[in-house]
């Protein structure tokens, strides 16, 4: 292709062929506009389907093309690619605006609420909580963004609430959101390969309270305050005792009481999902609720029948009084932290846990206290294994393993009856496996084969 005889003023370039950037491609052109497809990629994986559905779009494969780049209109960049790429940064620089496919869904949007969720970890469970909180109090609702459908897809179900997992990449090209509700869960370092330290990956994420109009936020972690006017109704939650009008936890009959103030609403005893970062999860979804006015029975009735999602501290198996978790999904150093804590002080013996594999660039130290006080033996594999294993020396035994088969056979030697067995890896899956959910899977057949084999 003569990039060279291409015009300016109406050529919208998406950047990347992944889900969400097909998502991107077939909405502006079913909206009429003159879009180009590139991908740094030979053979990026929705290129057959593209092909296939618009033979006509022209798409341009391999090093990005700076000078193209900046005859568009408006570059649409995939989250999965940073917008320091050179050829970007170029076409930034030159004044071509850069959105993202949550700055398209903001635009497209008319009058209908829409409920935006963010946070190191954490917000897969929140969001699809909160939409099953929805169906249950009767609202058509749609559920996507950061999880499950591209957002985009979810405009043709005409839904009368749109729940929305946001990441900070996406944030980082959205300028239109206007949330009837906006959270920020928690924020730990991740991404640290991306950002240049936690400050930019923190104002990526404040983002999410710009234009809303209420917002949830954990008052025990002062990153998530929000950075909007005090006339923006603000509602907190923690898992230490709340204020009146907010949300948190009191001890009552020695049980842990899920409260709004000083009303105690559900006995966490009642819930499916374990540890006491679902407490805040859950905690988190009752704000947002309650921000929209839902009503109590409805919101409870959702809570009590949640079971939580795949991969995020699934209960696999128990055998001879040892409990084997797959949290996969714990891909960064505050997820994994959360589930050992979470776990860990409910337990009546020790975690024996399974952790390495793509670090980005994280700090594993921060690890340390919670492997001291809750882990028995620390089971390392994964490029950046050794280096976490260096990072938390001193905290518990360490084994350096070579995959899940022989961490599991080693946890397997390590445990007795009252421990648990935890896959909770504070890395990115890609160095071993597809994603984690090819981790959680291979995890969870090996566990299997192991116990049917005794």
């Amino acid at each position: 292709m003569n990039t060279e005889m291409i015009t300016s003023d109406q050529l919208r370039v998406v950047i990347g062929l992944g889900k969400t950037g097909y998502s991107c491609a077939r909405f502006l052109v079913e909206q009429g506009h003159r879009v180009m497809v590139v991908d740094s990629r030979q053979s990026p994986p929705y290129l057959p389907q593209l092909q296939q559905d618009f033979p006509e779009l022209p798409i341009k494969l391999g090093v990005f093309d700076s000078n193209l780049l900046k005859q568009a209109s408006e570059l649409i960049v995939s989250p999965g690619i940073a917008l320091t790429e050179p050829a970007i940064a170029d076409a930034i620089a030159a004044g071509v605006p850069v959105v993202g496919d949550i700055e398209l869904f903001a635009r497209a949007l008319e009058d209908t609420p829409v409920i935006a969720i963010t946070g190191s970890n954490g917000k897969s469970t929140v969001t699809t909580l909160v939409g099953e909180m929805a169906a249950v109090a009767g609202i058509k609702v749609a559920v996507g963004g950061n999880i499950g459908r591209p957002v985009l897809e979810l405009l043709t179900e005409k839904a009368d609430l749109y729940v929305l997992e946001l990441s900070s990449f996406q944030l980082e090209t959205t300028y239109s959101l206007k949330p009837a509700v906006a959270c920020i869960l928690n924020i730990s370092p991740d991404h640290m390969d991306r950002y240049a330290d936690l400050s930019a990956y923190h104002k990526a994420k404040q983002r999410i309270f710009r234009g809303a109009q209420s917002v949830v936020f954990n008052r025990q972690d002062a990153l998530t305050q929000p950075l909007v006017p005090s006339s923006v109704p603000q509602v907190s939650f923690g898992l230490n005792e709340p204020d009146l009008k907010h949300f948190g936890c009191r001890q009552s009959n020695n049980t842990v009481q899920l409260s709004y103030g000083l009303d105690e609403w559900l006995d966490s005893q009642q819930l499916l999902i374990k540890g006491s970062h679902n407490q805040a999860n859950v905690l988190a979804a009752l704000a947002i609720g309650h921000q929209l006015h839902w009503s109590k029975p409805s919101m409870l009735t959702a809570i009590k029948q949640f079971k939580g999602l795949p991969h995020r501290c699934e209960w696999v198996a128990e055998h001879n009084q040892v409990t084997f978790i797959n949290d996969t999904k714990a891909t960064n150093v505050g997820a994994a932290k959360a589930s050992i804590e979470g776990l860990g002080e409910q337990l009546t013996g020790k975690i024996i846990l399974l952790a390495g594999g793509d670090g980005k660039g994280a700090d594993f130290s921060e690890l340390k206290p919670a492997i001291a006080k809750y882990v028995k033996c620390l089971l390392t594999f994964g490029c950046d294994g050794e280096r976490l294993a260096a990072e938390v020396a001193g905290a518990a035994e360490q084994q350096s393993v070579t995959g899940l088969s022989e961490a599991i056979l080693q946890a397997v030697n390590y445990a007795k009856p009252g421990d648990l067995v935890l896959l909770a890896p504070a890395c990115a899956s890609f160095d071993m496996f597809t994603n984690f959910e090819q981790r959680g899977e291979v995890f969870k057949q090996i566990v299997m084969r192991f116990i049917d084999a005794q």
